[in-house]
């Protein structure tokens, strides 16, 4: 079990590993390229202004650096030391640290739990050495750590001397040493600056929270790029997604593992435990975590948000050179959710000015072949689209030609920004068609994100202007939601089904729970003999539906125990009968705490509705499509738990079937505020009571004004 330090972080221990004044480089070797040689030399060629410290067994020195025999020898009280010793040799290593108080190691060794149960109980040994030690320990199995603007550098990979890049600093972490790697040269080629960089491998102790944690308050710190195959904490992790939003910091995070294949590969790759990556995703959305499915939005998305402080919440305008393209850019656009808001009037009169009288004044622009004879179209063009108050940022894409013609239209677009304020991509297709070197340096140099794919350019902006609405619907939130706690808790007494032992209740007592809540249900009693049905029908009115109730009866209709539509007292008599001998038979093992006896609901639109409490990640909730619906097609939405009445609305809307909620061939439209009230009732609930493990309605049925529970499955927990 990892044991994130976290919580004691602000006594030191990260800050010995992140920023060291003294390092010990232990089982180094003279040998050019090897492990310890390059750590080495990482150290030397950053600049690192602190005590170096040479571990050898077989060297008195290298390089002219004195070489102690063992850790032992070692000054008392090192920041941190880098065991480039194999596996077999890392316990002993961790446990002389601990003897010489060092502050932090990195272990690069792999064969732990990654490889099999020896090789975890191996890691556990050096988690519960390290965590009984105050010893800081990142690793086993990674590359270890690059801390730029603190000149430190803990890794054996080989590293060029840092060279500083534009626009805000970008800090790594990923589990993974290659993904670390990919990364830093992604990012450096371009041109882009960065914070610190760690791979944090099979995370025995240290966990990508904790350096989360250190990024959020790293001053030189303003995009965290994530690549994580598990997250081990997840509340913590949620709470820190939090802190990081608060403070206008992105998290662009990517974590394989939706598929099964996937899941197996975290395991045998860091002994990762997989976790709910739905729940995952839909809770750290709230938090306005940006998560992307593919390295290059990963890559590009951390690019935009790093050269633009702020991020986009209007729709991008497009320009290009190419009529093709617009086609393509409006598709694309529709796909990826990017808006293409219309052009203004001021804005569409200005480039009517520009352009020749056929081109087509509408977003996407294209300035036609005319740029071919005057670039400075398309700068003036950019100029007239970024004034455009509707747009909120700029996507070009040009065919960008021979040398000669290209460089005049890098030149004309950088002619045409005045300012930053909003976010501006230029792309350049063609692919890996050969363009001057020039070409991207002069749009960098300006501050504006290149790239040679417009579809990377279009996915990154989508990314990044998801971002800038999150941020405002996460601040309207703070300032004007207030949840719905004044709901009844606790739920009824326990004749109504108060929550007791554990386990499944019967629906009868999930409806006392959810008409508590101000959730409507069919009026109807529960009971226990012939007569006492009878007596409610006249008392509710005909027709009545009667269901059969008892907590292991989850679906009662496969055992028979629904009868609907029963129009009088002798088909009730019957339908009670012929439920009782339909349980008898199908389920003999369940003893019926009654029946349900309810009036028969008018028909409407069929919706499911659910809280629930997934193990690691907390309270969420479920909407979709109810009935059959559900399972057929799996129309469903995750929200957290949290979300406010806009959200809901909102999510309902990015339903495949949100037109039948809209109304459909003749239907009328549902009442969307009803569900939202019932969303946010549950919501209340799940969060307020950490027994409920789960309650869901399904189906809700939705009327155009109103909406009913009629069948509640919740199950509870201790």
């Amino acid at each position: 079990m990892n044991a994130s330090v976290s919580d004691e972080a602000s006594s030191g221990l990260l800050t010995r590993l992140l920023r060291p004044r003294s390092v010990a480089v232990v089982g180094i070797s003279p040998e050019p390229g090897s492990i310890g040689a390059n750590a080495l030399a990482n150290l030397v060629g950053i600049g690192f202004a602190g005590d170096i410290h040479l571990v050898s067994r077989s060297n008195r020195e290298i390089g002219g650096r004195r070489c102690f025999a063992s850790i032992d020898e070692l000054p008392e009280g090192v920041d941190a030391a880098v065991l480039a010793v194999p596996s077999q040799a890392t316990v002993e290593a961790v446990k002389a640290c601990v003897r010489r108080r060092i502050g932090a190691a990195i272990v690069f060794a792999a064969g732990f739990a990654e490889m099999d149960d020896a090789g975890r109980a191996e890691q556990e040994t050096l988690a519960k050495l390290a965590r009984e030690g105050g010893l800081a320990l990142c690793g086993p199995n990674c590359i270890g750590l690059v801390n730029v603007p603190d000149k430190v550098a803990l890794t054996f990979e080989p590293l060029a001397p840092p060279v500083a890049g534009k626009g805000g600093a970008i800090g790594v972490v990923t589990q993974s040493g290659a993904m670390c790697s990919t990364l830093r040269l992604a990012l450096l080629a371009k041109e882009l600056s960065l914070s610190c960089l760690v791979s944090t491998g099979n995370e025995a102790q240290l966990t990508t929270e904790d350096f989360l944690a250190f990024l959020i308050d790293d001053d030189s710190t303003q995009v965290i790029v994530l690549f994580m195959e598990q997250v081990r904490h997840p509340q913590l992790f949620l709470s820190l997604a939090s802190r990081a939003r608060a403070r206008n910091k992105p998290i662009v995070l990517m974590h394989p593992g939706r598929s099964v294949r996937a899941q197996s590969s975290a395991r045998t790759h860091t002994g990762a435990m997989t976790d709910n990556h739905a729940v995952m995703s839909a809770l750290l959305k709230r938090e306005a975590a940006v998560l992307v499915e593919t390295l290059d939005e990963l890559i590009d998305t951390a690019e935009i948000l790093a050269r633009f402080a702020k991020p986009p919440e209007k729709g991008a305008a497009v320009l290009t050179n190419s009529g093709a393209f617009k086609g393509y850019a409006l598709d694309l656009a529709e796909t990826i959710g990017l808006e293409l808001p219309a052009l203004s009037t001021e804005s569409a009169d200005g480039i009517k000015k520009i352009l020749p009288a056929f081109a087509a004044i509408e977003n996407p622009v294209d300035v036609t072949a005319q740029s071919i004879r005057d670039a400075t179209i398309l700068g003036r063009t950019a100029a007239q689209l970024l004034a455009d108050p509707a747009m909120g940022s700029l996507v070009v894409s040009i065919v960008a030609g021979a040398p000669r013609f290209a460089m005049d239209k890098a030149n004309a677009i950088v002619g045409g920004i005045a300012d930053l304020e909003k976010p501006i991509a230029v792309a350049a297709m063609g692919d890996e068609t050969p363009l001057p070197a020039e070409f991207p340096a002069a749009l960098r140099d300006k501050g504006l994100a290149f790239f040679r794919s417009p579809d990377r350019a279009l996915r990154a902006m989508a990314r990044a202007t998801w971002y800038g609405r999150a941020l405002t619907a996460a601040q309207r939130r703070a300032r004007t939601v207030t949840l719905p706690h004044t709901l009844p808790f606790p739920p009824p007494h326990a004749a109504e089904g108060k929550v007791g032992a554990a386990g499944s209740l019967a629906e009868y007592r999930g409806k006392a729970f959810v008409s508590a809540l101000g959730i409507p249900i069919p009026a109807g009693e529960l009971a226990r003999n012939p007569g006492e049905a009878l007596n409610i029908a006249r008392r509710i009115g005909f027709p009545v539906v009667v269901k059969a109730q008892a907590a292991a009866l989850a679906h009662k209709s496969d055992a028979g125990g629904v009868v609907l539509n029963i129009a009088g007292e002798a088909a009730l008599a019957q339908a009670w009968d012929s439920i009782a001998a339909n349980i008898k038979k199908t389920r003999p093992d369940v003893t019926l705490d009654g029946m349900l006896v309810e009036t028969m609901a008018a028909p409407g639109l069929e919706l499911v509705v659910g809280a629930h409490r997934e193990r690691t990640w907390g309270p969420y909730l479920t909407v979709g499509l109810g009935g059959i619906w559900i399972e057929a097609l799996g129309d469903v939405r995750l929200l957290a738990a949290d979300l406010d009445r806009d959200g809901i609305v909102g999510e309902l809307q990015k339903l495949k079937g949100a037109a039948l909620l809209r109304g459909h061939r003749g239907m009328p439209g549902s009442d969307l505020d009803a569900i939202a009230d019932c969303v946010l009732r549950l919501g209340a609930l799940v969060r307020a009571d950490p027994r409920i493990a789960e309650i869901e309605i399904n189906p809700l049925v939705v009327y155009p004004k109103g909406a009913l529970a009629l069948d509640v499955l919740m199950h509870v927990e201790e």
